[in-house]
């Protein structure tokens, strides 16, 4: 930072050490205290959630920040004398001195003021801000402020989780105890006064009053700055804005602790004494106030219960207070005191309850007493108690999801109360259990201690409805209600006080003769209409979960047996009350139709006469929600309900819709039919959807009941349509209809994998319409998410019925099961045969994926989804997990991931099939224009940067999904195309990266990434399922997919991990992240660097996961053109090569992978495959980036980069300082070979399954490499094959198919995992190969280390080579390879020339070498490239060993070794030599060459004799005769070079032969001669392009257009000097005395004088516009000197001359 400098601080850092840092301080964070905090927190919320499995840890965590822990509370602030220490311009923090400039000590005034904080103070936490102001994208002062609230916010919300655990009996006892010891040393009552307890308690309410203060000032200045329009400085909105969340959350925990304090008896009477001393001037009605209330509860039990810890002359003292004050010190929020009054009057009353049991108190009148705490408790009622408790229970908790029911009984309820401001931020989850268990301890008390309380507001409330009734006529129309509703209100809160806790309700089901169960018999009996409604609310909050679901069921079965007759209005709440009700209302609706009635309120206006009371609405309404909450939780329930004898629930359901009652009832009964389809069978679904049919389209409907304007035309189809439209106007009809048909259009529980049914009959609909249910999907599609959810003004309610909407699609697009088109175009199982549909063609048309998908290429619809995909990220983030927002943006994005994976299958298959059966169906409804969903997204672009943007929100499943979407978006080749400039028709850059760089969103999306890429230990400990892996998993699948598409050109991918990217190239500048080495892609090498590979000695597969993708991200950027250089430079600096190298571990058999030895019977089938594949997989990259490193710096010239690579490979790092660091060594690397892979599995036998093709289900990994099974096409193969036969069989034998199935599916996962495996052993083998290859052929690598190198490598490779070529395995190749290299640098001539024993050990293993070498040509028929390696092998061997002085002896011992190998080696030799493949005949002509001097030199026949055996000579020397057909179609083909490269290593092996007397005899006898002259070879003149015959004309053309050529006219003269040699050797070996052998060479000379000629004149230079070259010169040269001795040795002038003298002419060479 520029502000400030220090007097010792360090100078710059190296590169690689900021790296370091980097990945240790930032990523891993357990160094600072801010990640500390955040650490222990974490460890303490899974300690509550009981996942915590290192509680040592925690412990030791906890006694670390104790301290911290005293020192909360007593925050220093600003004073004089710290102002002046920071105006002198010198502070020392940490004993270090720093000067300040004026700059920085302006900022820290500023910062002090802002948070009354003492200067110094202020100081070091500037300081420490700035690496944090650039994470947040903030200014340092922002930045500090926001490190200064979330440090108290963590310590404070880690002792209040402390504090928490200490009093939950579910922790276990030992965890408790060493709680409760950090506890008591925190308060100072370990080894102080217990009243430290208490003074604690004190701080906390002491700093809650502070901040309620520090809240007014905020409000003040947020107000002045408002007016005066003032943003600068500390005062900005965002700074007071990030300090009054701080502090809300503060003052919170705050409350908290005090009340788990209070709970466990740390705090004495006198601090309830002053607490409620304070709360008269808490004036304003928020959430600070809501705040005590649990402060205020928890005293209440402690101090005023006969359960408590006071006594009873203590809680005199408190109660003469609570009911003396409320005239005398009355609250400013009066309605808060009420409430307080009746909460301890709950508890209080609890004394006198049982007064036989009390100790008698002298002088007390409890009678007298008694009246004033009657009269006390009837004036807070009065005056709204009961109202204030329910306005807190009903307001804290978001509304973020729309109960209309309920919300309408509040409403009714809370008429006359003070709501809590709307602004005020609601309190956290936490708090709301916590408030709700004390406001349990109040509604047990309240029924325990005031039973003849509760019994008087019945009695009461009777005699008021009863004189309305009776009386007052005026008064029900007009819909005045005018008597209380306090047990009402009771019940509802018992509601609250027990909703979402199943262990808390318990108690009123566990002990039947108790007072809970007492007071639910109780409050069932002779109920109101509105005490109904409310205790059905009760009971459904009592009744969560299904062990209490049934025991409320249970509860009203027995009060139904209890219910004589058919009453309609019994006694008691039962099933048969319910029904009753519900029968009585729906046969009024058959008999008198209605209009349909106002829903907006429950106004006694409404004037139906089925509605016989004001609130008979909300009572049926809540009836039904109670059904279904019974229905939903316990299938037992389901049962009972659908089977009822005396009762057809889902008839009266259809019937009470098909009239006009109120719109709202109707949506409860959608939801009853909803709770009816939980975990539904086929069955239960076909008859739900024939029924919903029927009624659509009037089945349930009078005529007479309709209006006379719409009996016109009253057809089924016309029926329905208006049903559907009727049911779309209405918001909370629609959303509960939409909800059911989600349920409706899922697939059946035993249909749920196969997928290979429709979830309605087939035949739904036809005897008015086509068949299916294409009318709902329409309108689920069309009038609601393309019409309505736009229309809706009311944005919770566009969420709500979004996500409903958005889940049908989800449902009908998941339980399409695309794998039945592939299964029946590809094998051999008649799907339609074997599927539960009557045909695949009909499974196509009726399903709704074909209509949905057509939808979703709307345009409309799309418009809709794209709006409802663009949130705002502060909302989101703000927003809780199920929220309707975050549910309807996380469908959204995964119906998206969904289109992207079924359009082709819909584009290219089902569409077409859909169109040839059209007829009779709607119009379509698909957009023309679209043709793909990445058109669509191209017009909607912001949504690239909507996802990134939801990457760093922190709703783990809606990152993961915005992930996977913006993968495969940003590796659609269409989206990454280049745009056209809107300047013109210029070519722009990539779209998606103008889309997240428009508005500056790539650095925050980047940055977000970056903080989700962090290592944190605790995270790792939770293994797989930790959400910071899964998000680290999808980034790193993001990036890698996203450079796989395009990684030679910009994408998102490349602009994310920092690079700055222009049309065809990125750079780095020099102010961006990646310059600052703080960039995603440094996060990315962070990971591959430091993230473990395991745990416990074991190798898991989740790490190497992260750690090898890492990895790969890293292989792709550095083969890259575009981004190698930077991306080498970064891991260069990094020292990547050699911390890799020195982080390998030695592997054996007894290595654990995934906690199991690859020796293990199950290891094949087991995660154990993927992470030894994983660790392969990340050797090979090694061994892969060692080679390029190598490669660059030898290209480079670097050699101390040379030399430190060098070093490493040979078993020693050198680390700074010169210190060097032992490793593996290159020869160690190989370890992973004694890993032998499990042999190959035994296909299971096919018993029920023979004859299936699972063929079908192969597939081929991207790069083509590897080919596996897709298990799942396997499993449903199975299944159609299963289900084909499924009726012949009797139990016995479904169950052993099934086994069977299992066991195949069981195989082929085995037989793709071992696959896999061995296809991972083989690239690290291979790419282990190259790099020693290259290594051993460095240069820098001194001669005696690479000897001795040499050698010791062979030592180890030969025995590998054996076993491996003996079993023909593919690893022979790979190790032939590498001998070959390492013979090639050998140095045999040194070997030799040396004397002594180490020499013969050489000698030896050179020898073992070639002798495994020979044999295993013999058994490598099918692979050319193996016995290539091989023949190279022992060339190399053999010919070297001719260049030594002491070769005979050697050569009679490796002679023997030929022959002893076999005749079949020479055959093998011999065929490749004529008609191998490429460099394989060339490699087998020079052995037999090799083999041939060797035979020579011991003057053994044995070779010679095996080759006249096989006629190898004849066909070779016949082969000469085509050397110009075979030109000709070299040059077709392009590889003359090669061609000739062969007919030099042809003649060379003739020469060979040539040069013993019975090898010259055997070309003699060949015909060699004749294949010359056959051949046409020498009767070309390049000079002049003539030839002799026709047969030669191409040879003679090639010649002649290349005569300007200088190379291709060396070849040919180096073809003629290789035949030459062969002839003149072959005189040579003859002798003169061989006449005719001098014959045919005099022959020879007399036929091809034109070339002899030639070559003389170019030789001596005459003759004009012959190009002469230096290289072809010198062949020339030397074939001359070749014709001069064929010339001399066969006496042609002095045969010329004889010739002449005979014929008297002379003719010679002129």
């Amino acid at each position: 930072m520029a502000q400030l400098s220090a007097h010792n601080a360090p100078g710059k850092h190296h590169v690689y050490r900021n790296l370091k840092s980097i990945s240790r301080k930032q990523l891993m964070t357990d160094q600072d205290s801010i990640s500390s905090l955040r650490g222990l927190h974490q460890d303490l919320t899974a300690l509550s959630e009981s996942r915590l499995a290192n509680i040592d840890r925690l412990i030791l965590d906890l006694e670390a920040h104790v301290e911290a822990f005293k020192k909360l509370l007593d925050k220093p602030t600003k004073n004089d004398a710290s102002r002046k220490a920071i105006s002198s311009g010198k502070i020392k923090l940490d004993e270090t001195e720093y000067s300040l400039n004026e700059q920085f000590q302006d900022s820290v005034i500023q910062l002090a003021d802002a948070l009354d904080l003492d200067e110094v103070e202020s100081a070091g936490l500037l300081l420490s801000a700035q690496e944090e102001a650039g994470e947040l994208d903030r200014t340092v002062q922002v930045a500090a402020i926001i490190r200064f609230h979330e440090d108290r916010e963590y310590l404070l919300d880690c002792l209040r989780l402390v504090l928490s655990l200490c009093t939950d009996e579910a922790c276990p006892d030992n965890i408790r105890d060493a709680l409760r010891l950090i506890v008591a040393t925190v308060l100072g009552v370990k080894d102080g006064p217990a009243r430290n307890g208490s003074l604690y308690a004190q701080k906390c309410f002491s700093e809650m009053v502070r901040i309620e203060a520090w809240l007014v000032r905020l409000a003040e200045q947020m107000q002045r700055t408002q007016t005066l329009g003032n943003s600068s400085g500390p005062e900005s909105e965002e700074v007071m804005k990030v300090q009054q969340q701080g502090l809300d959350l503060q003052h919170e925990s705050l409350a908290a602790i005090v009340t788990y304090l209070v709970k466990a008896n740390y705090t004495g009477i006198e601090d309830f004494h002053k607490l409620l001393d304070y709360m008269p001037k808490m004036d304003k009605w928020n959430s600070l106030a809501v705040h005590y209330a649990s402060i205020l509860l928890s005293f209440t039990s402690q101090y005023g219960s006969p359960d408590g810890s006071a006594g009873l002359r203590e809680g005199r003292s408190i109660q003469a207070k609570v009911v003396g004050s409320k005239d005398a010190t009355p609250w400013a929020i009066p309605h808060f005191q009420s409430a307080f009054i009746t909460w301890w009057l709950a508890e209080y009353s609890g004394w006198f309850f049982d007064q036989s049991n009390m100790s008698p108190l002298q002088g007390v009148d409890l009678e007298a007493e008694a009246r004033v705490r009657s009269e006390a408790f009837d004036q807070a009622l009065h005056d709204g108690a009961l109202q204030c408790t329910l306005t807190i229970c009903s307001q804290i908790r978001p509304k973020s999801w729309c109960d209309p029911a309920r919300e309408g009984l509040i409403a009714f309820l809370l008429r006359d109360s003070s709501p809590l401001p709307v602004e005020v931020s609601l309190v956290t989850p936490y708090f709301q259990d916590l408030l709700m268990q004390s406001l349990e301890a109040f509604t047990e008390a309240f029924i325990t201690n005031m039973p003849d309380t509760l019994r008087r507001f019945k009695t009461e409330e009777d005699d008021q409805r009863r004189i309305l009734h009776s009386g007052l006529q005026g008064n029900l129309q007009n819909g005045a209600v005018d008597h209380d509703l306090h047990l009402e209100r009771f019940l509802v809160l018992i509601s609250y006080a027990y909703e979402h806790r199943p262990d808390a309700a318990q108690s009123f089901w566990s002990d039947p003769d108790g007072n809970l169960y007492g007071f639910l018999q109780w409050a069932s009996k002779r109920q109101s209409t509105p005490r109904v409604s409310a205790f059905c609310e009760m009971f459904r909050a009592i009744s969560e979960g299904k062990e209490c679901a049934e025991a409320a069921h249970q509860f009203l079965l027995e009060e139904s047996s209890a219910t004589s007759g058919r009453i309609r209005k019994s006694s008691t709440l039962s099933w048969a009350q319910i029904f009753g009700e519900l029968s009585f209302y729906a046969s009024q609706i058959r008999e008198h139709p209605v209009t349909v009635l106002p829903t907006q309120s429950y106004s006694t206006t409404q004037k139906a006469v089925e509605i016989d009371e004001p609130e008979s609405a909300m009572m049926l309404e809540c009836y039904l929600r109670l059904i279904s909450h019974l229905c939903y939780q316990s299938d037992n329930i389901r049962l009972w309900a659908m089977t009822f004898e005396s009762f057809n629930l889902l008839d009266m359901l259809f019937l009470l819709c098909s009239s006009a009652v109120p719109r709202r009832i109707r949506a409860c009964a959608y939801i009853t039919i909803n709770s009816l389809l939980t975990d539904k069978t086929a069955e239960l679904g076909n008859h739900v959807w024939t029924m919903l049919d029927q009624w659509a389209s009037g089945g349930f409907s009078s005529i007479s009941s309709l209006p006379k304007s719409v009996k016109i035309g009253n057809t089924p189809g016309w029926a329905e349509e208006i049903t559907l439209e009727t049911i779309a106007n209405d918001f909370e009809e629609a959303n509960a209809f939409v909800s059911m048909l989600h349920s409706l259009i899922s697939a059946p529980k035993e249909n749920d994998r196969l997928h290979d049914t429709l979830s309605f009959p087939e035949q739904l609909g036809l005897s008015y319409r086509m068949p299916g249910v294409e009318p709902y999907v329409d309108f689920v599609m069309g009038s609601i998410f393309a019409v309505r959810v736009p229309q809706l003004e009311d944005h919770l309610q566009s969420r709500i019925l979004s996500q409903n909407a958005l889940g049908f699609v989800l449902a009908s697009l998941n339980t399409f099961n695309e794998n039945l088109l592939i299964i029946a175009n590809k094998s051999n199982v008649i799907v339609d045969n074997a599927m539960t549909a009557s045909s695949l063609l009909s499974y196509n048309c009726l399903h709704p994926f074909c209509r949905v998908m057509e939808w979703l290429f709307n345009e409309r619809v799309l418009t809709v989804l794209f709006s409802i995909t663009h949130q705002d990220i502060a909302e989101v983030n703000n927003s809780p997990p199920d929220s309707p927002l975050v549910t309807a943006l996380m469908r959204s994005i995964e119906v998206m991931n969904l289109i992207m994976d079924l359009q082709s299958t819909y584009l290219n298959i089902v569409r077409p099939q859909v169109k040839t059966k059209a007829n009779g169906r709607k119009q379509p409804v698909l957009t023309p224009t679209l043709t793909s969903f990445e058109d669509s997204v191209a017009s909607n672009i912001r949504v690239i940067t909507d996802l990134g943007l939801y990457c760093g929100s922190g709703h783990q499943e809606l990152v993961l999904a915005s992930l996977k979407l913006l993968g495969r978006l940003s590796s659609s080749r269409k989206l990454n195309a280049p745009q056209a400039s809107r300047l013109g028709s210029r070519i722009g850059g990539n779209r998606l990266i103008s889309a997240i760089e428009q508005n500056g969103d790539a650095e925050p999306i980047a940055r977000s990434m970056i903080s989700a890429m962090r290592f944190d230990s605790r995270e790792f400990s939770q293994g797989p399922e930790a959400s910071g892996y899964r998000i680290k998993l999808a980034i790193l699948d993001f990036l890698d997919l996203s450079l796989i598409g395009s990684p030679d050109t910009p994408n998102l991918a490349h602009a994310l991990l920092g690079f700055t990217c222009a049309h065809n190239t990125v750079s780095v500048k020099g102010s961006n992240l990646f310059a600052k080495g703080s960039s995603l892609f440094h996060a990315v090498l962070c990971l591959a660097l430091d993230y473990p590979e395991g745990m416990d000695g074991s190798v898991l597969s989740w790490p190497m996961d992260i750690k090898q993708k890492a990895i790969q991200i890293l292989e792709t950027l550095s083969r890259s053109s575009m981004t190698s250089a930077y991306t080498l430079s970064e891991m260069r600096d990094a020292n990547y090569l050699f911390r890799q190298t020195l982080s390998q571990a030695p592997l054996t058999l007894n290595s654990l992978w995934d906690n199991r030895t690859i020796r293990d019977a199950d290891f094949s089938f087991e995660l154990s495959v993927v992470a030894l594949e994983r660790y392969l997989q990340q050797r090979c990259s090694l061994y892969s980036h060692v080679t390029a490193e190598l490669r660059l710096a030898t290209l480079a010239r670097a050699p101390s980069s040379q030399a430190r690579i060098l070093s490493t490979l040979l078993g020693s790092t050198l680390v700074s300082n010169d210190d060097q660091i032992a490793n593996m060594t290159v020869l160690d690397m190989l370890d992973f070979l004694n890993l032998e892979i499990p042999g190959t599995l035994v296909m299971p036998r096919q018993q029920y399954f023979s004859g299936l093709d699972f063929s079908v289900s192969t597939t081929v990994s991207p790069s083509g490499s590897v080919e596996s099974y897709n298990t799942t096409i396997i499993a449903q193969l199975l299944a159609l094959r299963l289900s084909e036969s499924h009726q012949s069989m009797d139990v016995s034998e479904a169950s052993a198919a099934i086994s069977e199935a299992d066991r195949i599916i069981l195989y082929y996962t085995g037989k793709n995992n071992l696959e896999r495996l061995e296809m991972a052993r083989m690239n690290a083998l291979n790419a282990w190969v190259d790099m020693v290859t290259l290594m051993v052929g460095n240069e820098n690598l001194e001669h005696e280390v690479k000897a001795m190198f040499v050698l010791r490598a062979l030592q180890m490779l030969t025995p590998k080579l054996e076993f491996y070529t003996s079993r023909g395995r593919s690893e022979a190749l790979c190790f032939a390879k590498i001998a070959r290299a390492l013979l090639y640098q050998f140095d045999f001539k040194s070997t030799h020339a040396a004397s002594g024993g180490a020499n013969d050990v050489v000698n030896d293993r050179l020898a073992q070498l070639f002798g495994i070498a020979l044999q295993a040509i013999p058994v490598s028929d099918g692979d050319h490239s193996l016995r290539e390696a091989l023949y190279d092998i022992c060339y190399r061997y053999l010919a070297n060993v001719a260049d030594v002085s002491s070769a005979a002896s050697v050569h009679r011992k490796e002679s023997q070794v030929i022959k002893n190998v076999g005749e079949k080696l020479l055959d093998v030799v011999c065929d490749d030599a004529y008609g191998g493949e490429g460099t394989c005949r060339i490699a087998a002509l020079l052995l037999l060459e090799a083999m041939v001097a060797c035979s020579k030199t011991e003057k053994s026949k044995y070779i010679l004799d095996s080759l006249v055996r096989t006629n190898f000579i004849i066909v070779l020397v016949e082969s000469l005769k085509d050397i110009s057909e075979e030109l000709r179609d070299a040059d077709e083909r392009g590889d003359v070079a090669l061609l000739l490269s062969y007919y030099e290593c042809k003649l060379s092996l003739l020469l060979t032969l040539s040069q013993s007397r019975s090898g010259a005899a055997e070309l003699s006898n060949a015909g060699f001669f004749s294949a010359i002259r056959a051949s046409g070879i020498f009767s070309v003149d390049p000079d002049l392009g003539l030839g002799k015959s026709t047969v030669i004309m191409f040879l003679t053309q090639l010649i002649s257009l290349e005569i300007d050529n200088p190379q291709a006219l060396r070849r040919y003269h180096k073809l003629l000097l290789y035949l030459t040699r062969v002839i003149s050797s072959l005189v040579l070996s003859r002798g003169p005395q061989n006449a005719q052998t001098i014959e045919q060479a005099r022959l020879f000379l007399i036929e091809n004088r034109p070339s002899v000629v030639a070559l003389l004149k170019r030789q001596a230079k005459l003759g004009g516009q012959v190009v002469h070259t230096e290289e072809v010169d010198g062949v020339v040269n030397e074939l001359v000197e070749y014709y001069v001795l064929l010339i001399s040795l066969t006496g042609f002038l002095e045969y010329e001359e004889k010739q002449d003298t005979q014929k008297h002419r002379r003719v010679g060479f002129s």
